[in-house]
């Protein structure tokens, strides 16, 4: 995966203390943050196929919903 600039941690951590955790180490919220990211990454390769599948080069809202079937 080539990012220029990592997603960042902060928003990560407070999903995770909205879950109820009380702490997040680093590590974990980067463990989070690849999880997160292969996730998207899956996600976006199932919508373009879904949009190629329809004719389209452009990825709408419909395809992401699609994919995360």
């Amino acid at each position: 995966m080539i990012m220029t600039k990592e997603f960042p941690l902060a928003p990560l951590e407070r999903v995770a203390k909205k879950a109820g955790a009380e702490r997040v180490s680093l590590s974990a919220a980067k463990e989070i943050r690849n999880a997160v990211m292969d996730m998207a990454e899956t996600i976006a390769s199932e919508a373009v196929m879904a949009a190629e599948h329809a004719g389209r080069v452009t990825i709408k809202a419909k395809d992401i919903r699609l994919a995360c079937r």
